[in-house]
């Protein structure tokens, strides 16, 4: 029996979460950015099947990401990237 790992609990990849639809505008206007602007992250990504696995959905284009890195100098950063084909 073969068992895929699942990436997101690998200690060098950050957390991803996927952004609620409801949430996606206030996101947008607290950091004054269209989605246009944001960087990308392909739906074929590995973070992005398991976030799909997770939620038991498929995980459209255009769809919000959340990515939460820490780090020991400027501790939390966050970032948002949007879901494109691919």
């Amino acid at each position: 029996m073969i068992m895929e790992a699942n990436v997101l609990e690998h200690v060098l990849v950050p957390e991803h979460h996927l952004v609620p639809v409801k949430e996606e505008n206030k996101v947008l206007e607290e950091h004054n950015v269209g989605k246009d602007q944001l960087p990308k992250i392909r739906k074929g990504d590995p973070c992005i099947k398991v976030l799909e696995e997770y939620h038991n959905i498929d995980i459209e284009e255009g769809r919000l990401v959340k990515i939460v890195r820490l780090n020991t100098v400027a501790g939390v950063s966050v970032s948002y990237r949007i879901v494109v084909r691919g």
